[in-house]
């Protein structure tokens, strides 16, 4: 009975205190993820920004480069090339296979020099046939002269019969008529066998061998197993740079004008020139005038098809000038003093890269590079205080 009555609350869980303590652990790990949300988006937000919006500081680059003296007296700069204005594709006049070839590239060859044969025993037999045939015309022809001659006098004297002159006659003159043709004959098939000989136009030097020895070759290249020329050749005293000028610059140029070449290959190296022709017509795809530069002198570096630049001058050339060596320079907007040290600033994967140099003299905007730099390369221009080592920038 006291069982049955006894107070059976005390023995109930109180789950208040864990659903308490469950419900605040639940609300940190929240606070804590949603904080973490938030600083990523606020960074990926911020880089985002950056790669898209922040390219850095905008900039131009200038070129380090080789400047001679004459530049200051140039008035402009065209560039253009090396051509032959003596130049020949050399072919044969006669269709055949070709047995000779005497020549290689760079070899000299002296006009109507005999570079290359054709097979020509057929022409050859030809030739000799007529030759024989001109003997045997030649040998009756003094037995038909001696017979006209006397039946002639015999016909003169009551002798001879009208009809044997006229007989003796028309054989004499069938026979002299066979010999002019026989020589004509003979020409012709001294012709064909010149046309198998392939000689030099004029004094020059082989360019490129464009056939071998037992290939076929035709004046037209008639297929696509023939081959139209043998060897390309230019007379290399004909040498001169054709440079394009464009439109608005042309009233500049005048013919006899002075002018400094430079080839691209050795850019140490410059030459005096003249203009020796404007070409009286435009481009009008490129709006320019072809400008044809004779060289004063030149030596065997000079070749064809060589990219060249060429100054054209507002005063004579000078010899002295032409000996002095080229200086390194740039412009002084791309010099700039950082601690007391003279620096210039690359451009490397989009950022900045300060060079030291050491500068020498000066010539109007430009100043001499003496170390720190090469040609060719490219430095910023117009530095100011925002561009630093390491500053990222974006090039117009």
């Amino acid at each position: 009975m006291k069982t049955k009555d006894a107070d059976l609350s005390s023995l109930k869980i109180d789950r208040s205190k864990k659903e308490n303590s469950s419900g605040g652990g639940k609300k940190f790990f929240g606070i804590f993820f949603a904080v973490i949300i938030i600083a990523a988006l606020f960074f990926g937000g911020y880089y985002g920004w950056q790669m898209l919006f922040d390219k850095g500081e905008e900039v131009t680059l200038t070129n380090v480069s080789l400047v001679s003296p004459s530049q200051s007296n140039a008035l402009l700069t065209a560039s253009g090339y090396v051509v032959a204005q003596r130049k020949a594709s050399v072919a044969s006049k006669a269709t055949g296979r070709l047995v000779y070839l005497g020549v290689v590239e760079g070899d000299a060859v002296k006009k109507d020099q005999i570079i290359g044969r054709l097979e020509s025993d057929d022409v050859r037999a030809q030739l000799k046939e007529v030759e024989a045939s001109l003997k045997l015309y030649e040998a009756d022809l003094i037995d038909a002269e001696s017979n006209y001659t006397r039946t002639k006098e015999l016909f003169e004297a009551g002798v001879s019969t009208e009809k044997d002159y006229k007989t003796a006659e028309s054989v004499y003159k069938r026979i002299l008529a066979s010999i002019e043709l026989t020589k004509a004959q003979i020409k012709s098939a001294g012709i064909a066998v010149e046309y198998t000989l392939i000689r030099a136009p004029f004094d020059g030097t082989v360019l490129t061998k464009n056939a071998d020895v037992g290939e076929i070759v035709s004046p037209l290249g008639a297929s696509a197993t023939s081959r139209a020329a043998i060897v390309t050749m230019a007379d290399m005293s004909s040498l001169q740079v054709e440079a394009d000028v464009s439109e608005s610059n042309i009233d500049k140029i005048e013919t006899g004008q002075d002018c400094e070449i430079t080839l691209d290959a050795y850019p140490q190296i410059r030459y005096a020139g003249y203009v020796d022709k404007v070409v009286p017509t435009a481009d009008r795809s490129k709006a320019t005038v072809l400008v044809k530069v004779a060289f004063k002198n030149y030596d065997d570096r000079v070749l064809p098809e060589m990219s060249a630049k060429v100054l054209f001058l507002n005063a004579p050339v000078d010899t002295a000038s032409l000996n002095q060596k080229p200086k390194l320079m740039v412009a002084k907007t791309a010099i700039v003093n950082r601690d007391g040290k003279n620096v210039a600033f690359k451009v490397f994967d989009k950022k900045a890269m300060q060079v030291e140099i050491t500068t020498g003299e000066e010539s109007g905007n430009l100043v001499e590079i003496t170390s720190g730099l090469n040609s060719g390369d490219k430095v910023i221009n117009n530095v100011d205080e925002k561009i630093n080592d390491g500053s990222k920038v974006q090039t117009k």
